[in-house]
């Protein structure tokens, strides 16, 4: 779309590209320059990690996208997209977070959850690695998430072991966009904090009844909130 930036959808290390796929096709459709960097292959890889992360994404950008682009983070990226607008040659003219984290520069992720959570993970993880996201939570909670098998199954092939030092590893000392640089868009009721912080910070934030993997499941809804959130950072 003439005169609007380009659109750079990073997915969680967690997760896949695919995450981003059926809302990246409806956002073309709509005439909008879209990208969505795949890294899940960084973490096959001994650390540090963030920084190879935001430089491979930054290298897709480099590749496939140029002028002014808007970062949009889903899950764990949110944490990234400072490091990323840092790693890249592109005018950043803002970031939206999805149902994200928060930036939180110098601090690790184990750093901002409860310890219950954080037990829970060392737990699961053998020599070092932790399974599969979708192998964390009780049988059955992907299915009701993602009831429709095919699209479960590429969401699920695609899944990376995630190293536990991944988690330990303090994000970078990148500086978060400015409030009129910045937008979050709530998906799930485990991102409402994530979300009131943003609110409070003078962000603009717009709130859905649906769930964590809305973006894969409910593509049309949440390419139709980005849209209206990306249009703020048009001018």
């Amino acid at each position: 779309m003439r005169g609007h930036p380009n659109l750079v959808l990073v997915h969680s290390p967690l997760a896949g590209a695919s995450t981003w796929q059926s809302v990246a096709r409806l956002l073309r459709a709509r005439g909008h320059m879209t990208v969505v960097p795949s890294l899940t292959r960084v973490l096959a890889d001994a650390g540090p990690y963030y920084a190879r992360l935001a430089v491979t994404a930054a290298d897709d950008i480099a590749r496939r996208a140029d002028g002014r682009i808007v970062l949009v983070g889903h899950s764990g990226a949110g944490a990234l997209l400072p490091a990323v607008a840092h790693a890249t040659a592109a005018t950043v003219v803002g970031m939206v977070f999805v149902d994200a984290l928060l930036p939180h520069p110098g601090r690790a992720w184990f750093d901002t959850v409860p310890t219950e959570m954080r037990d829970q993970l060392r737990g699961l993880a053998r020599q070092g690695m932790l399974p599969p996201w979708n192998e964390w939570f009780p049988p059955g909670t992907i299915e009701e998430l993602l009831p429709d098998p095919t699209l479960r199954g590429r969401f699920c092939e695609e899944l990376p072991r995630v190293p536990l030092s991944y988690f330990d590893e303090p994000a970078p000392e990148c500086p978060a966009p400015p409030p009129a640089q910045s937008a979050y868009l709530q998906l799930s009721d485990a991102y409402s904090a994530e979300a009131s912080q943003a609110e409070r910070e003078g962000w603009r934030v717009r709130r859905r009844r649906a769930h964590h993997l809305a973006i894969l499941a409910e593509p049309e809804e949440v390419s139709a909130s980005l849209e209206e959130l990306v249009q703020g950072f048009a001018a």
